[in-house]
C-alpha cells in the first residue's frame, strides 16, 4: 500500500508512526501465514514477539488517529494522508486501527494465541488492503443486496407523489426496525463496495437529497430516536435561502454536520436538472465549488457527490473524480438497483422510498469472507438467501449442524423432516427407481436418523468408484473419493472420520478447494453439461454447511462456478432433475411438486447439539 501524504502540520509524526506500524504488523502477518496454526499458536506465547505486534498496532492506531485529528484541523478539502486509491480515509483507519489495538490485548490470552488472531482478523486484513481497482464494485459486494433509499422533503402535508409525512417516515423506520435491518453509513457502504467486506446480515442505506427544512425538524430528530446514519445531499445555493419549498440554514447544517450519525454529500451548486447538458466550465463549477463551499462552512471534508435528478455520463462522471469524491448517488425511475449492482462507485445505484416495504425482505449484507484455517462452525444459527449469480437465482440455507435423514419409503422432503429437529432440507443421494416405494440408495448409505450402515449394491459400487463419498459426523464433514474396496463397509467408512454419523455417495464435485469444477471432472455422469434443477450441499468459506437449489436450471460446470462465488469451499451435487427439492420450517422452496425421494441432507439448529441423545424421528 502507498502512501501519499501532503502538506500538513503534525502529519510527518503521525506518517512516521503509522508507516511503522503497518510495516511491522505487515511482517507479521505475511510471516505467520506460512506457519502451522499450532506453531503460530507457540510463537504467539513468548511475550516478546506479543509486545513487538502490540506496539505495532498501537503505533498504527496512533498515526491513524494523528492524521485524522491534522485532517479536521485543518479543514482542508482533501484528507491530510491518503492512500493513492483515495479510498482509505482517516476516519476509517481510525475505527479500524482501534478494533486491532483490542485484539492486541489478546496477547494475554493463551487460550486465544496469534493462530485466533490470525484467523479472525486475517482475511478482513487482507480484504481491506486488497480492494478492487477504483471505482470498480468488488466481485463480493455484487453478490450482496445492498439497498439506498432516496428520500426528498419531509413535511406535514404532502405537495407531490414523493412527498413523505414525518408519520410516515416513522412509520419506515419501525418497519426497518421490525424487519431486523441494520442501516449502515455511507463509509461501510463505500468500503463493502470496494472491498467486498460483508457487512450486517440486513444492511440498508437511507439518503434524502436537497436540503429541505424538514430534513432538520423532522427527519433529524427521528434518526437520533432510532439511532439510524443516513446521507443529506445538499445543494449549496439553496442553504439559508427561500429557494424552492424551504430550506435548513447553515447553523442547522453544521449541527446535524458534527453528528456521527450523518453523512454531509455535496448535491451541486445550483441543482441544474442536467449536468450532462452543461458546458465544461459551468460543469466543473457545479461540482467542485459545491464541494469548496460545504467544506468552508462545515468544517470538513466532503467526500460523496449525488447527481441531481439522478443524470449523469462518463465526462460528468470523470470531472466528479477530478473533483476528488470517493463515490457518488444517482437515480433512475425505471432501473432501480441494490448498490452492488451498480455500474461503479461514481454512480450507486437507489430505490425510491415508496418501494421500501418489498425492498425490506430482499436485503443482504453478503457472504462472509473466507477463514484462513480450515475447521468448521456447526454452531451458527440457520438461516435463509436468496441471491442471483450470473443471473441465475439460488436458494442457499446456512448454518446449524448437518445431517442426513434415510426415511423408510419416499416422501416430499418437508413430509421427512415433519417430527424431526430439522429447520431445512434439500434431496440428498441418487436411489434406486426400480419400486415406487423403495428407499433403496445407490452406493453405501449411513444415516444416524436410523442408526444403520447399509452396504452399496455390488454391481453399482464399481460405477461410482471417483465420485465424492460424503462423511458426516458431529463436528466436522468431509468429501473423499469414493473407493468401492475400502468404503463399502462400516469400518472403511468410520477410519476416514472418527465418529461418522453419515455417510453417502454423491454425484460428484462442483467446488474443491475453492475452485470450481471443469468438465473433464465430471466423467461419465448423465446430464452434467445439461441445464437442469440442480441441487447442493457443501461447506462454505467460514466453515458452515450450506445447502441449496438453483431456482433456474443451470449445467454443473456453470454452477461451480457460481457456487464459488456465493462463497462455498467444497460443494458436491446431490440428486438434481426431477428430484430437485427445498425445504425450509415446513415449507418448499420450489415452485413445483418434485419427485418424492427417501434421502434428504437436513441442517439441525445449533442449541440441537446440546441434545444429542434425542433420537430423530424416521418415516
Amino acid at each position: 500500500m502507498t502512501l501519499i501524504c501532503r502538506e500538513h502540520h503534525l502529519g510527518s509524526q503521525a506518517a512516521k508512526n503509522f508507516s511503522h506500524g503497518l510495516g511491522i504488523i505487515n511482517f507479521r502477518f505475511r510471516f505467520a501465514i506460512g506457519l502451522p496454526l499450532g506453531l503460530m499458536t507457540l510463537l504467539w506465547s513468548h511475550s516478546a514477539i506479543a509486545q513487538d505486534l502490540s506496539h505495532s498496532l498501537q503505533s498504527l492506531a496512533s498515526g491513524a488517529g494523528l492524521l485524522a485529528l491534522n485532517s479536521t484541523e485543518a479543514q482542508s478539502s482533501e484528507p491530510v494522508c491518503q492512500t493513492d486509491d483515495n479510498l482509505r480515509t482517516s476516519t476509517q483507519l481510525t475505527t479500524w486501527m482501534g478494533n486491532l489495538v483490542k485484539a492486541s490485548t489478546w496477547v494475554g490470552d493463551p487460550e486465544v494465541g496469534l493462530s485466533h488472531l490470525i484467523q479472525s482478523l486475517g482475511p478482513q486484513l487482507v480484504s481491506y488492503l486488497n480492494p478492487s481497482p477504483w471505482p470498480q464494485i468488488s466481485d463480493r459486494a455484487q453478490q450482496a443486496r445492498v439497498p439506498v433509499m432516496m428520500y426528498h422533503d419531509i413535511l406535514p402535508e404532502k405537495q407531490v407523489f414523493f412527498d413523505v409525512t414525518p408519520e410516515e417516515f416513522e412509520q419506515h423506520l419501525q418497519l426497518i426496525q421490525e424487519r431486523g435491518l441494520t442501516p449502515i453509513s455511507l463509509d461501510q457502504l463505500t468500503t463493502h463496495l470496494r472491498t467486498g467486506l460483508p457487512l450486517p446480515e440486513k444492511p440498508i442505506l437511507l439518503t434524502f437529497d436537497d436540503g429541505y427544512k424538514g430534513h432538520y425538524e423532522h427527519v433529524y430528530p427521528l434518526l437520533k430516536k432510532y439511532g439510524y446514519p443516513a446521507v443529506f445531499s445538499i445543494y449549496t445555493a439553496k442553504v439559508g435561502k427561500k429557494l424552492g419549498r424551504s430550506s435548513l440554514n447553515w447553523e442547522e447544517l453544521r449541527q446535524m454536520a458534527t453528528d456521527p450519525l450523518v453523512t454531509i454529500a455535496a448535491h451541486s451548486v445550483t441543482h441544474p436538472p442536467d449536468l450532462t447538458k452543461l458546458t465544461d466550465d459551468h460543469l466543473a463549477t457545479e461540482v467542485a465549488e459545491s464541494k469548496r463551499l460545504l467544506e468552508a462552512e462545515l468544517g470538513m471534508p466532503i467526500r460523496y457527490f449525488t447527481y441531481p435528478e439522478g443524470k449523469y455520463d462518463a465526462r460528468v462522471a470523470k470531472v466528479v473524480q477530478d473533483a476528488g469524491y470517493l463515490a457518488a448517488f444517482t437515480m433512475d425511475d425505471v432501473d432501480e438497483r441494490f448498490a452492488g449492482e451498480s455500474e461503479s462507485l461514481l454512480a450507486i445505484a437507489r430505490f425510491g422510498q415508496s418501494r421500501l416495504p418489498e425492498i425490506v425482505d430482499q436485503a443482504w449484507g453478503g457472504s462472509p469472507l473466507p477463514r484462513w484455517n480450515l475447521g468448521f462452525d456447526f454452531s451458527a444459527p440457520v438461516q435463509l438467501t436468496e441471491t442471483t449469480i450470473d443471473e441465475t437465482p439460488f436458494r442457499l440455507i446456512s448454518g446449524g449442524k448437518p445431517i442426513t435423514i434415510h426415511a423408510k419409503s419416499r416422501y416430499q422432503v418437508q413430509e421427512i423432516l415433519e417430527g424431526t429437529q430439522a429447520i431445512a432440507a434439500v434431496d440428498g443421494g441418487f436411489f434406486s427407481l426400480r419400486y415406487l416405494d423403495s428407499n433403496v440408495m445407490i452406493g453405501p448409505v449411513m444415516s444416524q436418523s436410523n442408526g444403520q450402515f447399509v452396504p452399496g449394491n455390488h454391481s453399482d459400487n464399481p460405477r461410482l468408484k471417483g465420485r465424492p463419498l460424503v462423511v458426516m459426523g458431529p463436528q466436522a464433514a468431509k468429501f473423499i473419493p469414493f473407493n468401492p474396496d475400502k468404503h463399502n463397509s462400516l469400518e472403511g467408512v468410520q477410519a476416514e472420520l472418527a465418529g461418522v454419523t453419515d455417510a453417502f455417495v454423491a454425484a460428484a464435485w462442483l467446488v474443491k478447494d475453492s475452485q470450481p469444477q471443469p468438465a473433464s471432472t465430471f466423467n461419465s455422469l448423465f446430464d452434467f453439461d445439461a441445464v437442469r434443477h440442480r441441487a447442493f450441499w457443501g461447506i462454505n468459506q467460514t466453515g458452515q454447511p450450506t445447502i441449496g437449489v438453483s431456482v433456474e436450471p443451470i449445467d454443473s460446470v456453470s454452477l461451480g462456478i457460481a457456487l464459488v462465488k456465493a462463497g462455498f469451499r467444497d460443494a458436491v451435487m446431490l440428486d438434481s432433475g426431477a428430484s430437485t427439492s427445498l425445504a425450509y420450517k415446513g415449507e418448499s422452496l420450489v415452485g413445483y411438486i418434485p419427485r418424492p425421494v427417501p434421502h434428504v441432507v437436513a441442517l439441525v439448529p445449533s442449541d440441537a447439539e446440546a441434545k444429542a441423545a434425542c433420537t430423530l424421528a424416521s418415516r
